[in-house]
């Protein structure tokens, strides 16, 4: 069996001191390609922050790679919700790839051939390396996402998160991109945050619902309990990338 590379046990996270996440329990095994479901506001991004370090518990414990968040951060990819490049700013896709490579001292102004050497190799797993010299701003909505894949991957890590990556990709696009994290995972593990569905049981192997706690399904399918407990209302349920209505009645408001 595959070793754990991600270990969350009777984790709990507070805004405000409003409960956002409440004894949650996760184990992500090597290889596996997670996606993580569940309402807004439910906690998926608060439980990917987590992972990552970017957010301290209120209680409880999370090991990457066996070791607390930030200290495995060197060994992790992230590809944030909002990636923070502003479009309209003239930089080409290979100093946007270059941007996640690691950098030490302050004086360090010109990356190393290693760095560039692996902005290389991200990009040609990303089919983009074509357009290295290309402004992002000039790329459609799928090009810029697989640039921001890369940018997760210049550092060779050996986890990846990606938080709402299909976010204004048309349809081609997004099955363009799925394809190509298939073939990542075979060497990346993948925990991913989508409302794509029907991208669930087409390409993910397991299955996060999150809302406050988070219920997790090994298989790469979503079940009716699963979505009750994560939504608490009808919804498209996916099953082998064929949707089908979850009837069930809303009590009179």
């Amino acid at each position: 069996m595959n070793e754990p590379v991600i270990e969350i046990r009777d984790l709990w996270f507070s805004y405000n001191g409003q409960p956002v996440l409440t004894a949650a329990d996760l184990t992500v095994r090597e290889g596996d390609f997670m996606a993580v479901i569940g309402p807004n506001g439910g906690g998926k991004t608060t439980l990917i922050r987590l992972m990552l370090g970017l957010l301290k518990p209120r209680r409880g414990t999370v090991r990457v790679l066996g070791l607390p968040p930030d200290k495995a951060a060197p060994l992790t990819g992230y590809m944030p919700q909002r990636p923070g490049h502003n479009q309209g700013f003239p930089v080409s896709v290979m100093d946007v790839v270059l941007m996640g490579r690691p950098r030490s001292g302050l004086t360090r102004l010109r990356y190393a051939r290693a760095d560039r050497e692996a902005a290389q190799r991200a990009l040609e797993r990303m089919d983009m390396w074509p357009l290295r010299d290309r402004r992002v701003g000039e790329l459609s909505g799928g090009q810029r996402q697989r640039v921001y894949v890369a940018r997760a991957l210049v550092s060779e890590p050996r986890v990846m998160f990606l938080d709402e990556p299909m976010a204004n990709v048309d349809a081609q696009g997004q099955t363009e991109f799925y394809e190509l994290m298939k073939e990542l995972n075979r060497s990346v593990t993948i925990v991913m945050v989508s409302h794509d569905l029907m991208a669930v049981s087409s390409y993910v192997k397991s299955v996060a619902c999150v809302s406050r706690q988070v219920h997790f399904h090994d298989r790469p399918e979503v079940t009716e309990s699963m979505l009750k407990m994560a939504y608490s209302c009808p919804v498209e349920l996916v099953a082998h990338g064929l949707p089908h209505r979850v009837l069930e009645i809303h009590p009179d408001d």
